[in-house]
């Protein structure tokens, strides 16, 4: 749905939905999996789900029954890993 979708809270990396889900996935490469991973702090989690909260109420066509973000970790070799639902840790 979106690449990049700024808004007054922050960006989001990427948005996808199909006709239940609307998922927002932030990317993080480091030097590592487990460095990516543990790279999002509270802080920046809290200004994303502010962020996608802030698309939620916006854009009510967008809206689907379920929502969830995502974390994509890479490293430097092109490994990735999918993190699905890491904010609910938040």
């Amino acid at each position: 749905m979106a690449r990049r979708l700024r808004t007054p809270y922050g960006e989001i990396d990427l948005l996808a939905a199909d006709s239940e889900w609307l998922i927002a996935v932030e990317v993080k490469q480091r030097r590592s999996l487990r460095e990516s991973a543990s790279c999002l702090t509270v802080r920046q989690s809290q200004r994303l789900i502010e962020a996608f909260e802030y698309i939620l109420l916006t854009k009510p066509d967008w809206q689907r029954p379920n929502v969830r973000f995502d974390l994509i970790v890479v490293d430097p070799s092109g490994q990735a890993r999918r993190i699905r639902d890491a904010l609910r840790q938040f």
